[in-house]
């Protein structure tokens, strides 16, 4: 017993010292992990429980934005977004139960027709896949009745069917096809604007994406928390869709006219047409001719009858540089690369009234004068002398009649667009106040109008250091130098509403998803041009372009109005190859501008492209059926001829609006010749593009002759500068008048054939109207 109790271990003062202090340091380290948890929790809580939740089963939906709407100024909708489903499978849920497989693969087969076999072996494949996409974007209507089957409280839930679910997403529509697609832009797969106003406007349009997210416990109760998407704005254009659908109509029509007509190939290369209204910049209508279908942008049909294209864009030169291009063919569509085929649609794709420059020939006319008499040069009563020729800086340089247009007003210089005149005046104005009213009527600079792609000027006009006596020359009559359609017409408007210009826009307002205004985009003047006494003279001289006895816009007035304008043939390079850009800028009412429309027609599918009346048949088609429709009332009569067009288009209920019936005399719709004004001999050291133009008139290079030993009558150093009258409109030299009397080319014999007159001289044919040479062109090429 005594040696048991010597074996019993004491609990010593030392033991529970040591346990007290090995007591009090857990204790102080679970204090100090309670802090610490503390802290983690408060300062990096949401950093960890995002850790724990990704490790935990994890369910998160995006839910999509729609992109906002593109609607007309009549609350047309002209792109919308429409909500559509992808078929999603989770093939670890159809496995996780027995009975789930065999009724959610037979109603999957039966719903949406896939091959059982196939959804059978993805399923026994793939058994931990969780999303799988089946089907894209199907309507409502295609997954409804599916959606009944997985619906509790529907007719025919099935509770077995199961791992099948509806990813919500928008696809863009566009409801009137081909309608304005160069205007409106598209958008890719991705949700993001290309072109147009998809392009520029995508920040606006686009909206943010919302989510629903959470995880999923052991017993699989789900913790969600929902972020709503935040949908994309609605922008308000000022495109009217009836006028843009009375524009491409015409334009459809112009084409189908001359579609395969000299060549194989569309009408033209391209054909533009711009509405705008004077007084602030808003683009009525916009359209170009090949154009496209916006819900099948990649429709490589579009391309067939296109001038084809390189990978940098340019046109593929033809075999002669006759050519207009090399025309697209089914044949060559056949063999072209994807590549190739992408080249080309990127040319389609552009918007031809904003994208492209050319130069744009007489329709500049208007501006010279206006420079002249802003600038004081010129009062506008003066009256020049044309013999049909000028040398300049080395060169002839033609007038559209080679035999002289005689005693030529400033007026009636607009009215048959005389060169000669043109010239004179800009050597009354000098380079230095030229180029710069033309930096002020904006040629050289954007416009930023609010569409993606308008092409830059810049560097495409004659700065004034480069500018001699012959880029001066060339310049009044609208050669030498480029500009686009957009840039014109912005131009032009200040030059018939009191010199405003007008920053060009094509939206008026942005609302948000909920219907309110956002923002309104007002009208902005960015400069003033030419004052309104200025105005009112170029008004009064381009209504005697389609008003005028010698007009040379009469075929552009639409049945019932009168209008004013300026016609436009501009020769290409190389110069002499016998490719023009024709066109005509008119507005309406003639006496009280209200609108503008620009038609230009590039290189017409025709053997003889320079005559204007491509471009004004358009403007008056248009115009027969817009100025109704915009309740502007007729101050012509009517023609039978007309008030049974008219009649024609009521029946069709093209018209917006009926006009009130009248009667009257037969228009004389007389075809007038083209003016073209060439230059002669020799090369442009400067590279310029010299010359050619224009009216409604067919515009052929003049025949130049070779020895230039004796100047025409009035080609002395004091006819070719000064007027022969003086700033009050009187003769300087009375006794130089002539009396009126029969132009020499009348005194030709008649080609028996063709009813022109006959050169005696080159043998070449004479125009009877006007005494224009027809197919005349034999320019030098300047650049060579």
């Amino acid at each position: 017993m005594s040696k048991k109790k010597n074996r019993t271990q004491k609990f010593t003062l030392g033991m529970k010292r040591k346990l007290a202090v090995l007591f009090t340091i857990v204790l102080a380290a679970f204090a100090c992990l309670s802090v610490r948890l503390f802290l983690i929790t408060r300062d990096n809580g949401d950093e960890y429980e995002k850790q724990v939740l990704s490790q935990q089963k994890y369910d998160s939906t995006t839910i999509p934005y729609r992109r906002g709407e593109i609607i007309d100024a009549n609350g047309t909708v002209l792109a919308y977004s429409e909500k559509v489903y992808n078929v999603i499978l989770d093939a670890k849920i159809v496995l996780s139960k027995d009975e789930y497989l065999e009724p959610t693969v037979n109603a999957l087969v039966q719903n949406f027709g896939y091959n059982e076999s196939e959804l059978r072996s993805y399923i026994s494949e793939n058994p931990t896949s969780q999303y799988y996409i089946l089907d894209k974007q199907l309507t409502y209507d295609q997954i409804s009745t599916f959606q009944a089957l997985i619906t509790k409280g529907t007719d025919t839930f099935d509770k077995n069917v199961q791992g099948v679910w509806f990813e919500e997403d928008y696809i863009r529509k566009y409801p009137n096809n081909r309608m304005a697609c160069d205007v409106i832009g598209f958008t890719t797969s991705d949700n993001n604007g290309l072109y147009g106003l998809e392009e520029y406007y995508n920040d606006e349009l686009c909206g943010s994406n919302g989510r629903i997210y959470g995880y999923l416990d052991e017993d699989s109760n789900l913790e969600r928390t929902t972020i709503p998407a935040t949908d994309g704005n609605t922008i308000v254009t000022t495109i009217d869709g009836n006028l843009q659908s009375i524009v491409e109509k015409h334009l459809a029509e112009f084409n189908e006219t001359y579609k395969d007509a000299f060549r194989e190939g569309n009408g033209a290369n391209n054909v533009g047409c711009v509405m705008m209204d004077v007084n602030n910049g808003n683009v009525l209508a916009m359209a170009s001719y090949p154009n496209f279908d916006l819900n099948d942008t990649k429709n490589t049909d579009n391309l067939i009858g296109m001038a084809k294209v390189d990978e940098r864009g340019l046109k593929v030169p033809g075999e002669s540089e006759l050519d207009s291009g090399v025309y697209i063919t089914q044949e060559m569509l056949d063999g072209m690369s994807d590549e190739e085929k992408m080249w080309n649609l990127n040319a389609l794709w552009r918007n031809f009234c904003i994208a492209d420059t050319y130069e744009p020939g007489s329709v500049a006319k208007p501006f010279t004068v206006a420079t002249g008499i802003e600038a004081g040069n010129i009062t506008g009563n003066e009256v020049y002398q044309c013999d049909g020729v000028l040398e300049i800086g080395g060169y002839k340089i033609h007038c559209h009649n080679t035999y002289g247009d005689g005693q030529v007003s400033v007026a009636r210089g607009i009215e048959i667009s005389c060169n000669v005149a043109m010239m004179k005046i800009g050597q009354a104005i000098g380079t230095d106040t030229f180029c710069k009213f033309q930096k002020n009527f904006g040629f050289g600079l954007k416009t930023n109008v609010d569409l993606a792609g308008e092409a830059r000027t810049e560097g495409l006009t004659v700065n004034v250091d480069d500018m001699g006596s012959t880029e001066l020359a060339t310049g009044t009559f609208g050669q030498g130098f480029n500009v686009d359609m957009i840039e014109m017409i912005s131009a032009f408007s200040s030059l018939i509403n009191g010199g405003n210009f007008y920053e060009p826009h094509v939206v008026s307002a942005i609302r948000n998803s909920s219907g309110a205004t956002i923002k309104s985009i007002e009208p902005r003047v960015l400069r003033q041009t030419i004052s309104e006494s200025t105005s009112d003279k170029i008004i009064q001289y381009c209504n005697q372009v389609v008003a005028g006895e010698e007009g040379t816009g009469k075929t552009a007035r639409p049945a019932g109005y009168m209008i004013g304008g300026k016609t436009g043939t501009a020769q290409t390079l190389p110069r002499g190859n016998k490719q023009y850009v024709v066109s005509f800028m008119g507005y309406a009412p003639a006496d009280d501008p209200q609108i503008a429309i620009y038609v230009v027609v590039d290189r017409p599918n025709t053997q003889e492209q320079d005559d204007a009346k491509f471009a004004t048949r358009i403007v008056r088609a248009v115009l027969t059926e817009a100025l109704p429709y915009l309740g502007y009332p007729m101050t012509e009569p009517v023609s039978e001829e007309e008030q049974a067009e008219l009649d024609s288009l009521r029946e069709k209920e093209i018209m917006m609006a009926a006009a009130s019936s009248s009667s009257g005399s037969e228009d004389g719709e007389n075809a007038q010749g083209t003016e073209e004004g060439t230059t002669e001999d020799g090369e442009n050291p400067e590279g310029n593009e010299e010359s050619s133009e224009e009216g409604d008139k067919k515009e052929d290079g003049e025949e130049t002759s070779e020895d230039g030993e004796e100047k025409e009558e009035g080609d002395s150093e004091k006819s070719i500068w000064e007027p022969i009258s003086d700033s009050e409109g009187n003769l300087l030299n009375p006794e130089e008048e002539e009396e009126d009397k029969e132009p020499v080319w009348k005194s030709f014999e008649v080609d028996p054939e063709t009813g022109y007159y006959i050169d005696p001289e080159t043998g070449g044919l004479v125009d009877p109207e006007d005494g224009h040479l027809i197919g005349g062109d034999v320019l030098p090429d300047f650049n060579n």
